[in-house]
């Protein structure tokens, strides 16, 4: 009797596809998964750029917010102002010159302004308006 030697041949070279499988299989899933990762941090990062952008804006809100209640009284000395989910805590300090400071935040993230003016007249012109730290 003859020997099917066709069927020996084939059959020592199974298992070559299902190794070349599994490392397209491993290298498809490590790319796949590095791109969720910069996709991930992408999209944290904007975040706390868009809440950084936001807390200037409300301490600008507490800076205008002052300079109107300092017209109005000047004793005026500061207040919490809520906005939404931030807060502006703003403080006044001085009577010639005055200085406003407002810090506003949400959750940890923090941006402060200060301005400087001179009361005259019901008149309250700036000196200086800068970002601070």
């Amino acid at each position: 009797m003859k020997r099917n030697t066709h069927f020996f041949k084939f059959s020592t070279q199974k298992g070559q596809a299902l190794i070349s499988l599994l490392i397209f299989t491993t290298i498809a899933t490590t790319v796949t998964a590095g791109a969720v990762a910069v996709t991930i941090i992408n999209s944290q990062s904007t975040t706390k750029f868009t809440q950084g952008e936001t807390v200037y804006h409300v301490a600008e809100a507490g800076i205008e917010n002052a300079i109107l209640r300092l017209l109005r009284d000047r004793t005026y000395s500061g207040e919490i102002l809520n906005v939404d989910s931030a807060t502006a805590t703003i403080t006044v300090s001085g009577s010639g010159t005055v200085t406003i400071t407002s810090e506003g935040k949400i959750g940890d993230n923090i941006r402060k302004i200060q301005v400087t003016g001179t009361m005259s007249n019901n008149q309250f012109s700036i000196t200086a308006w800068n970002e601070i730290n």
